[in-house]
């Protein structure tokens, strides 16, 4: 089953999205997602330009071989790049492989581990209140684990709250550029154990909670605040510091029992290496997507496994649905999954572009049986959102010092 013909389209129904659609010459076809945040023009050059040129006659059955030739075969490896091109690729070709043997993709990993997987939902707010309210929303649907922001104090923005605005498209609707917020670490340590120490005493010890720092912490601050969050039993910390120097999480390790999750913005298994076989972490959160599909997420999965590291894959609203419906199926396979992030299925405008087999219910998702993937891309309705130019924030310190965002 030869290569036929590489398509790589960027839309923006509700998001920028690069989707890669590989047709065969028997017809069948495949769908996979490159979508960088804020550098996506940049996928779709490098998938278009340098990628699809080396896939034409190759069969579409040797995902292992594609894989490799895309990733050795280049000497500027790894990446965010070259790993999102080479993730959209790979999940093309599984989707292909599961149509060609009419089979879901998590059969060809090798079966189900489980029903259904566990969600965390995203309760945000501009007060502890608020915050609490939209949990015990999500906490009527049935969730039972739950990721809690509220905003800080004295800081006009703060991550993972926007107030009247529903994304930071909207931050930036006059003129594309990166917005800005401030960061203060002493007014968050200010009122991050309020916000805990209330969702405990309103919701009891049952519900799973989680907290995502987004790498503003250096190792010893992020080490105290495990420690003041001790009594709250988190599910995990998250991103509590930058991820770049894996040895960090040692001190962090050395000064808390608060679980760690770190890995949304890695891309291969060599930057959480270390980690992982330190066992510095409890959770593992790369993207099929960022992390070169759904090949090296097994791998990545497996080797986790031996440390007693769970997945718990990055489910943000830049990944579009195909690479939410592939960390469907790697979670309803990985025998090691430990729970997954969920902001929804996708907006008004996402779901004309996209259709998917996956079932939301009671705080799970079980996966379907449609061959592939299961999900499907509507390309007459993608024409109709056009790419615009969209940015992430930056941070700064109050003095005006620049930091992670």
């Amino acid at each position: 089953m030869k290569i036929k013909e590489v398509r790589v389209i960027v839309s923006s129904p509700g998001r920028n999205f690069v989707t890669v659609k590989i047709i065969t010459d028997t017809g069948i076809y495949g769908l996979g997602d490159g979508t960088v945040n804020g550098r996506e023009m940049a996928v779709a050059a490098y998938l278009e330009e340098h990628v699809a040129p080396c896939l034409i006659g190759r069969n579409a059955h040797d995902i292992e071989d594609i894989w490799q030739y895309l990733y050795k075969g280049v000497y500027w490896r790894k990446g965010p790049i070259t790993m999102a091109a080479i993730g959209a690729v790979d999940m093309a070709l599984w989707d292909i492989k599961g149509k060609a043997a009419g089979l879901p993709v998590y059969q060809l990993l090798g079966g189900k581990s489980r029903k259904a997987f566990t969600l965390y939902g995203h309760a945000t707010g501009n007060t502890v209140e608020d915050t609490l309210e939209n949990m015990a929303f999500l906490v009527n649907q049935g969730f039972k684990a739950v990721r809690l922001q509220s905003a800080i104090p004295g800081l006009d923005g703060t991550y993972g709250v926007l107030g009247d605005k529903k994304n930071y498209f909207e931050l930036q609707s006059d003129r594309p550029l990166p917005p800005e917020l401030p960061w203060s670490t002493l007014k968050y340590f200010n009122m991050i154990e309020e916000l805990f120490a209330k969702a405990r005493e309103r919701f009891g010890n049952n519900i799973h909670l989680c907290h995502d720092v987004h790498s503003r912490l250096t190792p010893i601050e992020a080490g105290r605040l495990g420690k003041l969050l001790e009594p709250y039993n988190l599910l995990f910390l998250e991103d509590a510091v930058a991820a770049e120097n894996q040895e960090s999480y040692r001190i962090v390790r050395d000064h808390t029992t608060t679980p760690q999750a770190l890995g949304e913005i890695y891309n291969t298994i060599w930057d959480c290496k270390d980690l992982i076989q330190n066992q510095w972490i409890d959770y593992i959160r790369m993207a099929a997507t960022h992390a070169g599909g759904i090949t090296a997420m097994r791998r990545i999965a497996d080797f986790a496994s031996m440390y007693h590291v769970r997945t718990a894959p990055h489910g943000a609203p830049d990944l579009s649905p195909i690479c939410h419906a592939a960390h469907g199926h790697l979670n309803m396979w990985a025998p090691n999954f430990g729970v997954q992030e969920f902001v929804g299925f996708g907006t008004k405008q996402s779901n004309e572009v996209f259709k998917y087999d996956l079932k939301l219910q009671d705080g799970m998702v079980s996966v379907g049986d449609s061959p592939g993937l299961g999900v499907d891309f509507d390309e007459q309705a993608a024409k109709k959102y056009p790419y615009k130019r969209s940015y992430l924030p930056v941070s700064r310190l109050e003095d005006g010092t620049l930091w992670s965002w």
